[in-house]
């Protein structure tokens, strides 16, 4: 379409490599700010927002006094959950059971604490993220398109060239 509109030859091979460059740029954009969020909010500081409230916690994976792993739990007494945080693993050690591990402490957390669910919310692209959590014994039980992460600016470049779909899991450990 682009050949037939502008006949040239030349726009028509530079459009799709410019228009992979805003991808990536709005992509890299969305995420660092993200992670400038996060760095200033609760993972600025971990004891306050993870470990000193009650049916909260923070576990880190180290191996061979590396930190390879993250993850946190966040209690929430109003409808007796908790909420499954910040996972993470390092990129150099995925694939060697550290997340699932992970996971699991969370759950025994949730279980020894007497919450009724286990809840989680993610924005992973990567199918593998998924399969954990459903390994783990968590249900896919919907998802939002469209999800604007924490510094996210909504601008119509920024909704053009990255879009986030937020997925929501639930893992029943007893009825209320």
């Amino acid at each position: 379409i682009c050949f037939v509109v502008t006949k040239s030859f030349l726009l028509t091979c530079c459009l799709p490599i410019f228009l992979m460059g805003m991808r990536y740029y709005f992509s890299r954009k969305v995420i660092l700010h993200y992670l400038d969020c996060a760095l200033h909010t609760d993972m600025s500081d971990i004891e306050q927002y993870y470990m000193k409230p009650p049916g909260s916690c923070f576990w880190v994976a180290v191996l061979d006094g590396n930190v390879v792993g993250i993850v946190a739990a966040r209690g929430n007494e109003e409808d007796n959950t908790v909420e499954l945080r910040r996972m993470s693993v390092d990129s150099n050690y995925r694939g060697k059971g550290i997340a699932k591990a992970l996971g699991r402490k969370v759950l025994e957390f949730a279980v020894l604490n007497n919450y009724s669910s286990v809840v989680l919310g993610t924005t992973a692209v990567k199918m593998a993220a998924h399969k954990l959590y459903e390994s783990l014994g968590f249900k896919h039980v919907g998802v939002v398109e469209h999800y604007a992460l924490p510094g996210m600016t909504r601008s119509l470049l920024e909704r053009m060239f990255f879009q986030v779909r937020y997925h929501r899991y639930r893992l029943q450990l007893r009825e209320e």
